[in-house]
């Protein structure tokens, strides 16, 4: 008869920090390395940045309505962007942090990353390395790009979209965009540009309900990220401060938005992004799965946000209770509001109030917003006095003030005394 396993045989004991990280907040890659990861982290930005105008823009109409919607949302920004900048210096959504426990970050990291999980696909050759580096991991996206575009460029170059619709020309063809050509070497965007901006209650509303959204995913965002830097998670002076910073790069874009959205449009080719949307969809998904294009963007937030379950007691049924009922509503409830939105080309809220119905249809097509008001909510109703330890606050606690843990000066500390405009507190 075989002896019973030990106890730390069949158990991890948790760990504060991930083991087996290349590199972590402190650590300095060499700097061709550093070069090329910066500019693919610079390709990837792009690809939002792009994508958005890029089906927005023609929405807005030509002339006088394009630049009344542009003033619109430069004072729907001003406004939503305030209220961010509030909440995040005044340490209220410190305050607000307190609620939250490892058992109610969970849902609301994973979901951070699985949103993505229809865009996602398999990871293979993880372990091809060149000179002891993973090139097919790390370089991905830069791999990725270069051969799809390559490909697009061989059918463009064999005839194969000759007799194709228009907008399949248009979209997958690589010399019809001619954004290169037709754009100007320089351009300096200036504030204003586009008239001043107007302020209206529904459009601030709106966007107040975009700013919320933004901050929830966010917080969510620095939890997954300390941790994939090795770092301890954020303290609660530290995310406030965070969402803070985010609201002031959120007010100043309102004056540059438009500018800088043309400023991307002109110098980089909206082509690469939608041959790369193409086509791993349909004619090169055979070779992109090959790639783990989305190893950064689904698999590893998501992952890291259910590591947070090793600091809670999963033996009990109220955790989970919490974590499955958050995780099913926080995936259910969003995909329910896009498929009524998609089928009925309005959300399930249709007031009369275009602002109400703007401001509940998005809180609720997000993901890790619903799933931190459930989570946060069952967390903290039920039966929560007795449960601090299999909530995980124990270990959570030490981590909400900058003092509480001796690592949170060295990762958290601002360059150049800065810190002395922001106090820890």
């Amino acid at each position: 008869m075989a002896a019973a396993p030990k106890p730390e045989e069949i158990s991890h004991p948790p760990m504060d920090q991930l083991q087996g990280l290349e590199y972590c907040i402190d650590s300095n890659p060499s700097w061709g390395e550093a070069i090329a990861l910066g500019f693919q982290h610079y390709i990837l930005a792009l690809g939002t940045a792009v994508m958005i105008p890029s089906f927005l823009v023609p929405l807005m109409g030509g002339n006088d309505r394009f630049l009344n919607t542009m003033r619109a949302i430069q004072g729907a920004l001003i406004v939503a962007s305030s209220v961010q900048i509030i909440l995040g210096y005044s340490q209220l959504w410190a305050i607000c942090s307190r609620f939250f426990s490892p058992l109610g970050m969970v849902p609301v990291i994973s979901l951070v990353g699985f949103g993505l999980l229809d865009r996602g696909f398999p990871v293979y050759l993880k372990h091809f390395q060149t000179k002891q580096i993973p090139v097919l991991e790390r370089f991905a996206l830069l791999i990725s790009v270069t051969v799809i575009w390559a490909y697009a460029h061989l059918l463009t170059a064999s005839g194969a979209y000759k007799h194709r619709p228009e907008l399949t020309q248009r979209n997958c063809r690589t010399d019809k965009a001619n954004l290169i050509s037709s754009a100007p070497w320089i351009k300096i965007p200036y504030p204003l540009q586009w008239g001043a901006p107007t302020f209206d209650a529904g459009h601030a509303f709106g966007m107040m309900s975009a700013v919320l959204v933004s901050l929830i995913e966010s917080t969510g965002a620095y939890k997954a990220a300390s941790r994939l830097a090795s770092a301890t998670p954020p303290p609660a002076h530290v995310l406030s401060r965070g969402i803070g910073w985010q609201g002031n790069s959120e007010h100043y874009l309102h004056q540059y938005l438009s500018q800088y959205l043309q400023l991307f449009i002109a110098l980089c080719s909206v082509l690469l992004v939608r041959i790369l949307l193409l086509f791993v969809i349909y004619a090169f998904s055979f070779l992109v799965c090959l790639f783990p294009l989305f190893d950064c963007l689904s698999l590893f937030p998501a992952s890291v946000g259910l590591s947070f379950l090793q600091f809670t007691n999963m033996n009990s049924m109220r955790n989970l209770f919490i974590t499955g009922v958050s995780l099913f509503l926080g995936l259910s409830i969003p995909e329910y509001f896009r498929e009524y939105t998609s089928a009925s080309l309005h959300g399930p809220a249709h007031t009369r109030a275009g602002w109400f119905n703007d401001f509940l249809n998005t809180i609720f097509m997000s993901s890790p917003t619903v799933a931190l008001i459930v989570a946060v909510f069952l967390d903290n109703t039920l039966d929560y006095k007795d449960s601090a330890r299999d909530r995980g606050m124990p270990w959570w606690v030490k981590f909400r003030t900058f003092k509480g843990d001796s690592r949170n000066e060295e990762f958290y500390t601002l360059p150049f005394n800065l810190n002395r405009f922001f106090p820890p507190s």
